[in-house]
């Protein structure tokens, strides 16, 4: 057992360890005499030529011998020199290509020297060997050689692992860039998620208590209601454009005798129309729907403000279809027969397949009733957040004329300049109302007007 555990831990002989064995194997081999060290024994007695006979043939057989080992030493010698030369030349060509990205020209220079030294120095080992023209020291050139191949792989490593940390460096930056392109994808993610989700915008107002809501919160419902709004102005506008229709014509029919300072700016005669529309009843309870029953007053808040949380943050088309005979879905049955005439149905859809769904009691799966479902979720939102104050909010306009106030009133465009013949006393007057305006207590949200020049 001792034996077997000694062997166990007794580290194996590197290569290098085993050359200079080799070597010291050789010196003894070919550096002593053949006849030291033997024990002489008396031998029988012979003639005188018989003993040199005798004599003569075993210096003979020493002398082959020694021929022979000398002959393997200068052959495994000559073989470690091509062995070493030949890995020169892979540590050379493994410099050269590592040399090249990035471009090293000192590197590759060297790498070219080493490449040529070695190819010569191999020509002239085949020009030995063929001659038979081996190196008289055979352990010397052994070792040298060895020590030369052991050199050349460990440069061979240092390359390779130079290489291993550029490439490690390029997979850290290409990691990094990936990170970066992932981080954008989840906020495209995001932005295409609100667009086909709208009810997310309103993800602040999450955990908004009755005790808590103030009039910055209305503000917030009304700025989404707007922009659902103007989104639902414009699916209207490409409808007309696509249909033929007039723009001109239309807007000066929703607001006669006005004159736009922009062609852009007609689009704000379509934007009034429909928040006329929109918004009409808004002080009734129930925006004046038949048959619908309501609490007592004094219990007003706390239905509008759950009535608020409950449709917040569900999808109003998942809604609709689950409860289309709900308070909310008469709201978008009424406001869709009324915004939406039969000829203008017609000429953008050339049927009234969509009015004959909404009057069965139903709703239609259209990206144009999606558009418009989603702009009546705002304005009812709003609707029930405005009656969840105390008192609730009221809503007002400001009529055709009537003089511009900062108070009451924001110039959904820059005041323009007045006509030369204009008097003093009509400068900034209101050319129709845009979106309305609130009040809540004292706090007053001004509502937006187009002005006129005169």
């Amino acid at each position: 057992m001792d034996s077997v555990k000694r062997s166990a831990v007794t580290p194996s002989k590197s290569r290098l360890a085993r050359t200079f064995a080799k070597v010291l194997h050789l010196r003894m081999v070919t550096g002593v005499a053949p006849v030291d060290g033997i024990q002489k024994i008396k031998a029988p007695e012979s003639s005188k030529d018989d003993q040199d006979t005798g004599s003569w043939s075993r210096s003979q057989s020493y002398d082959d011998n020694d021929e022979k080992l000398r002959n393997t030493a200068e052959l495994e010698a000559h073989l470690a020199q091509l062995f070493a030369s030949i890995s020169s030349v892979k540590s050379a060509y493994a410099q050269l290509q590592y040399a090249q990205s990035p471009y090293d020209s000192n590197g590759i220079q060297s790498a070219d020297q080493i490449v040529v030294s070695e190819l010569k120095n191999l020509s002239e080992l085949k020009r030995c060997y063929l001659k038979k023209q081996f190196d008289p020291s055979p352990e010397r050139t052994l070792c040298l050689a060895e020590i030369q191949e052991q050199k050349s792989l460990l440069k061979t490593y240092e390359i390779m692992r130079k290489k291993l940390e550029c490439q490690m460096k390029l997979k850290d930056s290409e990691i990094t860039f990936l990170r970066e392109k992932l981080e954008d994808c989840h906020k495209q993610n995001k932005s295409l998620e609100k667009r086909l989700n709208p009810s997310a915008h309103l993800s602040v107002l999450d955990n908004l208590h009755l005790s808590g809501i103030s009039p910055s919160h209305f503000i917030t419902v009304l700025q989404h209601t707007v922009k659902s709004i103007r989104s639902f102005v414009r699916l209207m506008i490409n409808e007309m454009e696509s249909s033929g229709w007039d723009i001109n014509a239309a807007a000066a029919a929703i607001q006669p005798s006005v004159v736009f300072l922009k062609a852009t700016h007609r689009c704000l005669a379509f934007e009034s129309f429909v928040c006329r529309e929109m918004f009409d009843s808004f002080h009734f309870p129930n925006f004046s729907l038949p048959n619908e029953s309501l609490p007592e007053q004094n219990q007003w808040q706390r239905f509008f403000f759950e009535r608020f949380i409950k449709l917040k943050s569900t999808r109003v088309k998942e809604y609709l279809a689950q409860k289309p005979k709900s308070t909310f879905g008469k709201f978008c049955r009424a406001k869709y027969l009324k915004l939406v005439h039969p000829k203008m149905e017609s000429s953008f859809f050339g049927n009234l397949s969509q009015r004959s769904i909404v009057n069965s009691g139903k709703f239609p799966d259209t990206p144009f009733f999606t558009s418009f479902s989603e702009m009546a979720k705002r304005v009812w939102l709003l609707h029930c957040l405005a009656f969840s104050f105390n008192p609730e909010a009221k809503i007002f306009q400001v009529n055709k004329g009537c003089p511009f106030s900062e108070v009451y009133m924001e110039s959904i465009i820059d005041e323009p300049s007045p006509a030369p013949d204009c008097p003093p006393e009509t400068h900034s007057r209101v050319a129709f109302t845009v979106v309305p305006g609130f009040r809540i207590g004292k706090t007053v949200i001004q509502c937006q007007v187009y002005l006129s020049q005169c």
